[in-house]
Parts: structure tokens; sequence; C-alpha cells
């Protein structure tokens, strides 16, 4: 998941050495990593600090932290991995995973697992998951976060409506946005993420949204699926319960801009790691609710917990044993996440969790609840998109608004989607 460049002086900051115990010479015979991460200046701080705890509690062992923005730090590890310079320890985001594995620079983290120098005993399986390809743990989550939809708790008081989002079916939803705009007059927001609609519908009956291959859709033998989401708002539409399509599939609305943020929808749709900005935009509460099923959200569960970055061991490494033991401190130590203090996104540790809890504000707390209360709701999240997938988005948009808009059937819209987007796979 791509980050926003973030630019800032420690572009041309040198790298940072720190040492306990000893000089790095000293250090350097077993006691000696460095760890290489992306971020902004609260990150770099924080993270600094969290390495110079480690090696307080290690002493004899140096760490070398090597901060550097988003947009330059794949090209820096290029060059440290044409020169076979490659840090011990990296910070790793989910669209290069796949390619570091297939190049056999990653670390199978299950043997450290297994011996106890990484502990996931309190984290979630559909969140480990995550960092498994080919059968080897490769990264583990720094922070995760889950889809779901943002709703406006006034306007579901003023229409009398209370909402179990652990057991809401679309067709709940869309008895709900009826009795909202016939009570209120608010209407509901067009499915304009729909790339995470359709994945978290397709995935409710067992199909990924991608073919494993990546050359096609994953659900193209069952357009039903899709044709069934799309016609819930259609019905909506034809009440009058639906917001103006074409103003709800604007892209690159600031947050204040948008519908909800307005008060002109009741509902909007965005990742849990979202919300905060959402309720800062709307100057008002909001709640944060588990997205709507097919099925009452029974297992095959649409929702997954995607991290906002991993943490992975580098094969090249000399010093193995130490990188497995840091990237524990990293992920598990309560006195590390302090200062930390989730910055990343919310940690994935259950005892983490609990233990920031009182230490974060009351909006941040409000996520940690939201991801522990989704989790039983959650399955493994299916393989890393194809590189075309932004263009098989920017195919379907115009098809999805045509439906929407009544100049295509939905039917036909499901079948112009699936032939564009397969086209753009399969070159």
């Amino acid at each position: 998941m791509k980050r926003k460049a973030v630019f800032f002086t420690l572009l041309a900051l040198p790298v940072l050495v720190f040492a306990s115990g000893g000089g790095q010479q000293q250090a350097s015979g077993g006691g000696y990593l460095r760890f290489a991460w992306w971020g902004n200046t609260t990150r770099d701080e924080r993270t600094v600090k969290v390495s110079q705890l480690f090696m307080e509690k290690n002493p004899g062992v140096t760490v070398e932290t090597e901060p550097t923005a988003w947009d330059g730090y794949w090209a820096k590890l290029n060059t440290q991995a044409a020169a076979g310079s490659l840090p011990d320890v990296m910070q790793q985001d989910y669209m290069y995973i796949a390619q570091y594995n297939s190049r056999n620079q990653l670390v199978d983290m299950n043997a450290y697992v297994q011996s106890g120098l990484i502990d996931l005993s309190k984290w979630a399986d559909s969140a480990v998951a995550a960092g498994r390809m080919d059968g080897k743990l490769v990264a583990l989550s720094l922070g995760t976060n889950a889809w779901g939809i943002g709703v406006d708790p006034a306007v579901l008081k003023q229409a009398e409506i209370t909402i179990d989002d652990t057991t809401w079916t679309w067709k709940d939803f869309e008895q709900y946005a009826l009795t909202i705009y016939q009570k209120t007059g608010v209407q509901t927001m067009p499915p304009n993420e729909f790339h995470q609609l359709f994945e978290h519908t397709v995935r409710q009956y067992g199909k990924p949204y991608f073919a494993k291959d990546g050359k096609s859709l994953g659900w193209t033998d069952s357009p039903a699926i899709i044709k069934d989401f799309i016609d819930v708002f259609l019905r909506l539409k034809a009440a009058g319960a639906l917001f103006n399509t074409e103003e709800g599939f604007l892209l690159n609305l600031a947050m204040e801009e948008e519908p909800i943020s307005r008060g002109k929808t009741w509902n909007s749709y965005y990742w849990s790691n979202q919300h905060i900005g959402h309720l800062n935009a709307a100057k008002r509460p909001l709640d944060y609710l588990i997205c709507p099923s097919v099925n009452g959200n029974k297992a095959p569960f649409g929702t997954y917990l995607k991290p906002s970055q991993f943490i992975s061991m580098l094969a090249s490494s000399k010093n193995k044993e130490l990188a497995a033991k840091f990237v524990n401190f990293i992920l598990n130590d309560l006195e590390a996440n302090r200062i930390l203090l989730a910055e990343r996104g919310v940690p994935v540790p259950t005892s983490v969790r609990e233990d920031l809890g009182p230490r974060v504000d009351p909006n941040m707390k409000y996520l940690f609840d939201y991801i522990t209360r989704v989790t039983p709701f959650t399955s493994p999240i299916d393989p890393p998109d194809p590189a075309a997938s932004g263009e098989v988005r920017d195919v379907i948009r115009p098809i999805l608004l045509q439906a929407l808009t009544g100049q295509l059937s939905s039917d036909a819209a499901v079948a112009q989607m699936i032939q564009a987007a397969n086209t753009v796979l399969a070159r």
C-alpha cells in the first residue's frame, strides 16, 4: 500500500549509530545489526529511542538506524542489494514483499517463532497469515487496519435505528438506508470505493478478487455476485435515497469535502486508519462499523486485517538470532511500544493493544477496540494485487458509473467490467 511521499531533512541525515557497553568494533563480533525504515520525523525519533532502549537492555549490542523518506527508500535498498550490503532488518511494504521473496532476500522466520525468539502467542492467525508467502513467514505486521463503514450516529438516532454490525447484511443495509431517507431525508453514499467493496463481497463466496496468476479477475464465473451488489444501490437510487452518483464518485476529494463530512450522507466507506481523519474533517462524532455481508458475517469472511507495513529480516544478515530478537522487541515489548505509541498503525498483539489503551487518546483507543472487535470476523488476506490493478480500477470505474446513472443495466455493466478488466490483466 503506497504511502504519500514525506519530505524532510532526514534525506540528508547521516546514518545514526548508537552503542552500549563498547564501541562498534567490539559489538560487531555478534552484537551489531542495522535497521532500515521509511517514515516521518515522529516515527524516526520514536524508532531511534526504541533502538537505544534495545541496546540498554542488551549490553554490548549496537543498532545502526537508517531512516529514509518513502521516495528514496526503495532506491536506496536496491543500491545496497547490488553492493551486497542490505540491512539486517527492514521495514517492508505489501507491494514489494513478493519481489524480495522471489529473490530469496527475506528470512523465513518460522524457525525463530518455533524457538520462541519471536513470540506470536498474542497474534490473530489472520494477521500472521498476511506475511506468509510460499509457506514461509517472511514478514510480520507493524500495524494493522481493516475495511469498514463510517456512519453518523446522530442520523441513526433520529431515524430510530440501532445496527448490530456483527450480523447485518446488505439487505439490512438497504432497509436501513430507506428508513433513514424516509425519516431524515439524508441519503446513502454510492459505492465509490468499489474495489474494496467488490473484493469484500466476492471473498464472502470464497473467491479472490484477482485470479491466483493475476491474469484475470477471480470471480468471472459468478457475475451475479457483483450484479446483486450493484442492484442494492440501483434500488436505493430508484427510491431517491442514493446520493448524487456523479458527485459521490469524484476522486481526490479532501476529507472536508466528502459528503458525510458535509452531512449529505449518513455513511461512507474507508479503511479504519482513516477514521480519525474523517472525525476531524466532519467536526462531529462518527462511528465505525464492520462492513455488511451477504451472510450475516459468517465464514467465509470478506474482511481481512491489512498491514500498514511489515518488518522483515534479511537473508544476508550475519546475525539472524539478534535480528529475530530485535524484531520481537519492536513488535511485542510493552516498554518499546509505549515509545512507538502506535504511530505505524494499530498494534497486532492483543497484549500491546491492552497496555496502550489507557495511554493513547480516546479516538485511537476507539480504533484499538475496533480491531479487537472485527478480528473474529476476518479471514487471511489475499496475495498482493497484480501490477495492473490500478488500471483495472480505472477501466471499471466509468462502467460502474454508467450503471448507477441508468445508462447500463447491471447485467451489461458487470459483463463489460469483466471483459475490460481481463483485457488489461491478460496483457
